[in-house]
Protein backbone atom coordinates (compact mmCIF):
# COMPACT_ATOMS: atom_id res chain seq x y z
CA UNK A 1 0.00 0.00 0.00
CA UNK A 2 3.36 2.32 0.81
CA UNK A 3 3.50 5.34 2.84
CA UNK A 4 0.64 6.22 4.76
CA UNK A 5 -0.06 10.32 4.88
CA UNK A 6 1.56 12.12 7.76
CA UNK A 7 -1.74 14.78 7.45
CA UNK A 8 -4.77 13.59 10.07
CA UNK A 9 -6.45 16.72 8.83
CA UNK A 10 -6.94 19.72 6.58
CA UNK A 11 -4.82 23.20 7.28
CA UNK A 12 -7.27 25.23 8.83
CA UNK A 13 -7.21 28.93 8.16
CA UNK A 14 -8.80 31.74 9.62
CA UNK A 15 -7.54 34.42 7.43
CA UNK A 16 -9.51 35.60 4.44
CA UNK A 17 -8.19 33.72 1.19
CA UNK A 18 -4.96 36.04 -0.18
CA UNK A 19 -5.94 37.41 -3.41
CA UNK A 20 -8.25 40.02 -2.85
CA UNK A 21 -5.84 41.52 -0.74
CA UNK A 22 -2.94 41.11 -3.32
CA UNK A 23 -5.06 42.75 -6.12
CA UNK A 24 -6.08 45.50 -4.24
CA UNK A 25 -2.24 46.23 -3.34
CA UNK A 26 -1.06 45.30 -7.21
CA UNK A 27 -3.91 47.74 -8.22
CA UNK A 28 -2.68 50.39 -6.24
CA UNK A 29 1.03 50.42 -7.68
CA UNK A 30 0.82 48.59 -10.96
CA UNK A 31 -2.98 50.26 -11.87
CA UNK A 32 -1.82 49.86 -15.94
CA UNK A 33 -2.88 46.06 -15.35
CA UNK A 34 -6.38 47.30 -15.48
CA UNK A 35 -5.55 47.64 -19.21
CA UNK A 36 -5.32 43.75 -19.73
CA UNK A 37 -8.99 43.24 -18.46
CA UNK A 38 -11.77 42.15 -20.66
CA UNK A 39 -11.72 39.38 -23.36
CA UNK A 40 -9.44 38.00 -25.81
CA UNK A 41 -11.36 38.40 -29.50
CA UNK A 42 -9.40 35.93 -31.05
CA UNK A 43 -10.34 33.19 -28.10
CA UNK A 44 -13.53 32.14 -29.96
CA UNK A 45 -11.80 31.06 -33.18
CA UNK A 46 -9.36 29.01 -30.96
CA UNK A 47 -11.91 26.96 -29.17
CA UNK A 48 -14.33 26.83 -32.72
CA UNK A 49 -10.74 25.44 -34.51
CA UNK A 50 -10.25 22.74 -31.67
CA UNK A 51 -14.42 21.40 -31.88
CA UNK A 52 -13.95 21.00 -35.83
CA UNK A 53 -10.80 19.35 -35.04
CA UNK A 54 -12.01 16.92 -32.80
CA UNK A 55 -15.34 16.48 -35.80
CA UNK A 56 -12.40 15.78 -38.10
CA UNK A 57 -11.07 12.57 -36.38
CA UNK A 58 -14.28 11.01 -36.18
CA UNK A 59 -13.81 10.03 -39.63
CA UNK A 60 -10.47 8.73 -38.92
CA UNK A 61 -11.22 6.84 -35.55
CA UNK A 62 -14.48 4.81 -36.79
CA UNK A 63 -11.94 2.81 -38.68
CA UNK A 64 -9.86 2.13 -36.00
CA UNK A 65 -8.68 -0.72 -33.94
CA UNK A 66 -9.65 -0.59 -30.06
CA UNK A 67 -6.13 -0.24 -29.00
CA UNK A 68 -5.52 2.29 -31.67
CA UNK A 69 -9.05 4.25 -30.31
CA UNK A 70 -7.81 4.50 -26.29
CA UNK A 71 -4.44 5.37 -27.73
CA UNK A 72 -5.21 8.22 -29.64
CA UNK A 73 -7.76 9.14 -27.02
CA UNK A 74 -5.37 9.25 -24.02
CA UNK A 75 -2.53 11.00 -26.55
CA UNK A 76 -4.63 13.34 -29.13
CA UNK A 77 -8.48 13.34 -28.06
CA UNK A 78 -7.96 13.84 -24.57
CA UNK A 79 -5.74 16.62 -24.67
CA UNK A 80 -8.01 18.41 -26.72
CA UNK A 81 -10.94 17.86 -24.96
CA UNK A 82 -9.30 18.87 -21.70
CA UNK A 83 -8.11 22.29 -23.13
CA UNK A 84 -11.87 22.58 -23.98
CA UNK A 85 -12.54 21.76 -20.51
CA UNK A 86 -10.38 24.90 -19.60
CA UNK A 87 -11.62 27.10 -22.47
CA UNK A 88 -14.87 26.17 -20.62
CA UNK A 89 -13.04 28.08 -17.82
CA UNK A 90 -12.30 30.85 -19.59
CA UNK A 91 -16.25 31.21 -20.92
CA UNK A 92 -17.03 30.74 -17.09
CA UNK A 93 -15.26 34.27 -16.24
CA UNK A 94 -17.33 35.15 -19.56
CA UNK A 95 -13.66 35.84 -21.13
CA UNK A 96 -15.07 35.02 -24.70
CA UNK A 97 -17.31 37.68 -25.22
CA UNK A 98 -17.37 39.99 -22.89
CA UNK A 99 -19.71 40.11 -19.64
CA UNK A 100 -21.79 42.89 -22.02
CA UNK A 101 -22.70 39.45 -23.66
CA UNK A 102 -23.06 36.92 -21.00
CA UNK A 103 -25.50 34.18 -22.99
CA UNK A 104 -22.91 34.98 -26.16
CA UNK A 105 -20.18 33.23 -23.87
CA UNK A 106 -22.86 30.05 -22.44
CA UNK A 107 -23.37 29.41 -26.24
CA UNK A 108 -19.66 28.85 -27.03
CA UNK A 109 -19.45 27.19 -23.48
CA UNK A 110 -22.59 24.47 -24.78
CA UNK A 111 -20.73 24.26 -28.52
CA UNK A 112 -17.27 23.85 -26.72
CA UNK A 113 -18.83 20.88 -24.19
CA UNK A 114 -20.04 18.70 -27.47
CA UNK A 115 -16.93 16.96 -27.60
CA UNK A 116 -15.80 16.52 -24.19
CA UNK A 117 -18.94 14.18 -24.27
CA UNK A 118 -20.42 14.86 -20.75
CA UNK A 119 -22.46 18.18 -20.26
CA UNK A 120 -20.86 19.91 -17.10
CA UNK A 121 -20.44 23.64 -18.95
CA UNK A 122 -23.49 25.49 -17.34
CA UNK A 123 -23.15 23.30 -14.16
CA UNK A 124 -19.38 23.84 -13.92
CA UNK A 125 -19.81 27.88 -13.97
CA UNK A 126 -22.09 27.58 -10.96
CA UNK A 127 -19.62 26.39 -8.47
CA UNK A 128 -16.65 27.65 -9.91
CA UNK A 129 -17.57 31.20 -9.58
CA UNK A 130 -18.04 30.51 -5.84
CA UNK A 131 -14.55 28.70 -5.49
CA UNK A 132 -13.01 31.91 -6.84
CA UNK A 133 -15.30 34.11 -4.14
CA UNK A 134 -15.11 31.61 -1.41
CA UNK A 135 -11.65 29.92 -1.27
CA UNK A 136 -11.11 27.03 1.29
CA UNK A 137 -14.72 27.76 2.19
CA UNK A 138 -15.31 24.53 3.84
CA UNK A 139 -19.34 23.82 2.02
CA UNK A 140 -19.20 26.12 -0.93
CA UNK A 141 -15.63 25.63 -2.62
CA UNK A 142 -16.07 22.22 -3.79
CA UNK A 143 -12.65 22.26 -5.21
CA UNK A 144 -11.98 20.83 -1.46
CA UNK A 145 -11.92 17.19 -1.18
CA UNK A 146 -13.97 15.68 1.39
CA UNK A 147 -13.09 14.02 4.84
CA UNK A 148 -14.35 10.51 3.20
CA UNK A 149 -12.16 10.98 -0.11
CA UNK A 150 -9.22 11.87 2.12
CA UNK A 151 -9.47 8.69 4.75
CA UNK A 152 -9.98 6.09 1.86
CA UNK A 153 -7.18 7.47 0.35
CA UNK A 154 -4.28 8.39 2.40
CA UNK A 155 -1.26 5.92 1.57
CA UNK A 156 0.48 5.65 -1.47
CA UNK A 157 -1.12 3.19 -3.67
CA UNK A 158 -4.41 5.03 -2.46
CA UNK A 159 -3.75 8.04 -3.93
CA UNK A 160 -2.34 6.70 -6.86
CA UNK A 161 -6.21 5.68 -7.69
CA UNK A 162 -7.78 8.78 -6.32
CA UNK A 163 -5.45 10.58 -8.88
CA UNK A 164 -6.58 8.13 -11.37
CA UNK A 165 -10.49 8.19 -10.61
CA UNK A 166 -10.05 12.32 -9.91
CA UNK A 167 -12.86 12.40 -12.83
CA UNK A 168 -15.39 10.97 -10.83
CA UNK A 169 -14.69 12.68 -7.55
CA UNK A 170 -14.38 16.32 -9.77
CA UNK A 171 -17.96 15.52 -11.49
CA UNK A 172 -19.73 14.20 -8.66
CA UNK A 173 -18.13 15.77 -5.39
CA UNK A 174 -20.09 19.56 -6.12
CA UNK A 175 -23.57 17.54 -6.53
CA UNK A 176 -22.99 15.36 -3.38
CA UNK A 177 -22.05 17.46 -1.12
CA UNK A 178 -23.46 20.80 -2.40
CA UNK A 179 -26.82 20.10 -4.54
CA UNK A 180 -27.96 22.72 -6.25
CA UNK A 181 -31.76 22.91 -8.39
CA UNK A 182 -31.05 22.37 -11.92
CA UNK A 183 -31.33 25.53 -14.22
CA UNK A 184 -32.98 25.33 -16.97
CA UNK A 185 -29.92 26.06 -18.82
CA UNK A 186 -28.65 23.26 -16.88
CA UNK A 187 -31.20 21.05 -18.48
CA UNK A 188 -30.45 23.09 -22.17
CA UNK A 189 -26.88 21.43 -22.04
CA UNK A 190 -27.57 17.66 -20.69
CA UNK A 191 -30.48 17.95 -23.63
CA UNK A 192 -27.62 19.32 -26.26
CA UNK A 193 -24.91 17.02 -25.28
CA UNK A 194 -27.14 13.80 -25.12
CA UNK A 195 -28.74 14.40 -28.76
CA UNK A 196 -24.69 15.06 -29.94
CA UNK A 197 -23.83 12.14 -28.39
CA UNK A 198 -26.11 9.61 -29.90
CA UNK A 199 -25.89 11.05 -33.44
CA UNK A 200 -22.03 10.59 -33.10
CA UNK A 201 -23.15 7.01 -32.20
CA UNK A 202 -25.55 6.73 -34.97
CA UNK A 203 -23.51 7.88 -37.83
CA UNK A 204 -20.05 7.08 -36.67
CA UNK A 205 -19.97 3.98 -34.29
CA UNK A 206 -19.29 3.31 -30.56
CA UNK A 207 -15.77 3.79 -31.19
CA UNK A 208 -16.03 7.29 -32.18
CA UNK A 209 -18.25 8.26 -28.50
CA UNK A 210 -15.76 5.91 -26.54
CA UNK A 211 -12.99 8.20 -27.87
CA UNK A 212 -14.55 11.05 -27.04
CA UNK A 213 -16.00 10.31 -23.71
CA UNK A 214 -12.64 8.24 -22.55
CA UNK A 215 -10.52 10.91 -23.85
CA UNK A 216 -11.89 13.12 -21.58
CA UNK A 217 -11.78 10.92 -18.39
CA UNK A 218 -8.43 9.53 -19.43
CA UNK A 219 -6.56 13.20 -19.54
CA UNK A 220 -8.33 14.39 -16.10
CA UNK A 221 -7.07 11.23 -14.25
CA UNK A 222 -3.41 10.56 -14.82
CA UNK A 223 -2.02 12.34 -17.72
CA UNK A 224 0.49 15.17 -17.42
CA UNK A 225 -2.17 17.88 -18.44
CA UNK A 226 -4.02 16.91 -15.53
CA UNK A 227 -1.46 17.95 -13.17
CA UNK A 228 -2.81 21.76 -12.81
CA UNK A 229 -5.81 20.06 -10.46
CA UNK A 230 -3.55 19.12 -7.71
CA UNK A 231 -0.79 21.86 -8.39
CA UNK A 232 -3.36 24.64 -8.21
CA UNK A 233 -4.28 24.29 -4.59
CA UNK A 234 -2.89 21.31 -2.46
CA UNK A 235 -0.37 22.92 -0.45
CA UNK A 236 3.62 21.71 -1.26
CA UNK A 237 4.52 25.05 1.04
CA UNK A 238 3.10 25.29 4.61
CA UNK A 239 0.79 28.74 4.34
CA UNK A 240 0.41 28.70 0.76
CA UNK A 241 -2.61 27.81 -0.55
CA UNK A 242 -2.49 28.67 -4.32
CA UNK A 243 0.61 28.08 -6.70
CA UNK A 244 1.64 29.06 -10.01
CA UNK A 245 2.41 26.24 -12.67
CA UNK A 246 5.00 28.05 -15.29
CA UNK A 247 6.14 25.20 -18.05
CA UNK A 248 5.04 24.39 -21.93
CA UNK A 249 2.03 22.79 -21.01
CA UNK A 250 0.52 26.31 -20.46
CA UNK A 251 0.52 26.98 -24.34
CA UNK A 252 -2.49 24.15 -25.05
CA UNK A 253 -4.33 24.60 -21.80
CA UNK A 254 -4.95 28.81 -21.92
CA UNK A 255 -2.24 29.74 -19.51
CA UNK A 256 -4.52 28.04 -16.38
CA UNK A 257 -0.57 27.63 -15.01
CA UNK A 258 -0.95 31.08 -13.99
CA UNK A 259 -2.72 30.46 -11.29
CA UNK A 260 -1.82 33.19 -8.57
CA UNK A 261 -2.55 35.57 -11.67
CA UNK A 262 -5.82 33.88 -12.61
CA UNK A 263 -6.79 34.22 -8.89
CA UNK A 264 -5.57 37.78 -8.14
CA UNK A 265 -7.23 38.91 -11.81
CA UNK A 266 -9.95 36.70 -12.77
CA UNK A 267 -11.39 39.48 -15.69
CA UNK A 268 -7.65 38.79 -17.32
CA UNK A 269 -8.23 36.41 -20.15
CA UNK A 270 -5.61 33.71 -19.95
CA UNK A 271 -3.92 34.51 -22.64
CA UNK A 272 -2.32 38.07 -20.99
CA UNK A 273 -1.78 36.23 -17.17
CA UNK A 274 1.70 36.51 -17.93
CA UNK A 275 2.20 40.06 -19.05
CA UNK A 276 0.26 40.34 -15.38
CA UNK A 277 3.65 38.57 -14.22
CA UNK A 278 5.79 40.85 -15.63
CA UNK A 279 4.39 43.67 -15.13
CA UNK A 280 4.49 42.58 -11.56
CA UNK A 281 6.98 40.57 -10.42
CA UNK A 282 7.88 41.45 -7.02
CA UNK A 283 4.54 40.31 -6.62
CA UNK A 284 4.79 37.03 -7.54
CA UNK A 285 8.86 35.51 -8.43
CA UNK A 286 8.88 35.11 -4.47
CA UNK A 287 5.66 32.78 -4.63
CA UNK A 288 6.35 28.79 -4.43
CA UNK A 289 5.43 27.45 -7.99
CA UNK A 290 5.53 24.59 -9.90
CA UNK A 291 7.31 23.81 -13.39
CA UNK A 292 6.57 20.29 -14.09
CA UNK A 293 3.05 18.91 -13.72
CA UNK A 294 4.02 15.38 -14.25
CA UNK A 295 6.55 16.38 -11.26
CA UNK A 296 3.37 17.18 -9.59
CA UNK A 297 1.65 14.49 -9.76
CA UNK A 298 4.55 11.71 -8.75
CA UNK A 299 5.26 14.25 -5.54
CA UNK A 300 0.99 14.24 -5.09
CA UNK A 301 1.61 10.32 -5.11
CA UNK A 302 4.68 9.13 -3.15
CA UNK A 303 5.58 12.53 -1.22
CA UNK A 304 3.98 11.74 2.26
CA UNK A 305 3.70 15.17 3.32
CA UNK A 306 1.30 15.82 0.48
CA UNK A 307 -2.13 14.05 -0.47
CA UNK A 308 -6.16 14.65 0.15
CA UNK A 309 -5.55 16.79 3.44
CA UNK A 310 -3.14 18.86 1.66
CA UNK A 311 -5.32 21.46 1.25
CA UNK A 312 -5.87 25.27 3.55
CA UNK A 313 -9.76 25.31 4.58
CA UNK A 314 -12.11 27.74 6.60
CA UNK A 315 -15.12 27.15 8.68
CA UNK A 316 -18.28 28.20 6.86
CA UNK A 317 -20.00 31.23 7.70
CA UNK A 318 -23.43 30.93 6.18
CA UNK A 319 -21.91 33.02 3.48
CA UNK A 320 -24.88 31.65 0.63
CA UNK A 321 -27.15 32.64 2.76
Amino acid sequence: MGAHVSRTDFEWTYTEEPHATRRKLILAKHPEIKQLFGYDPAFKWIVVTMVFVQFLTLFFIKDCSWPMVLLFAYCFGGVINHSLMLAIHEIAHNLAFGHARPMANRMLGLFANLPIGVPFAITFKSYHLEHHRYQGDEKLDTDIPTYLEAKLFCTTLGKFFWVFLQPLFYALRPVVTYPKQPTSLEITNTVIQLTFDILVYYFFGIKTLVYLTSGSLMAMGLHPVAGHFISEHYMFRKGFETYSYYGCLNWITFNVGYHNEHHDFPAVPGSRLPEVKRIAPEFYDNLPHHNSWVSVIYDFIFDPDIGPYARMKRKHRGLDK
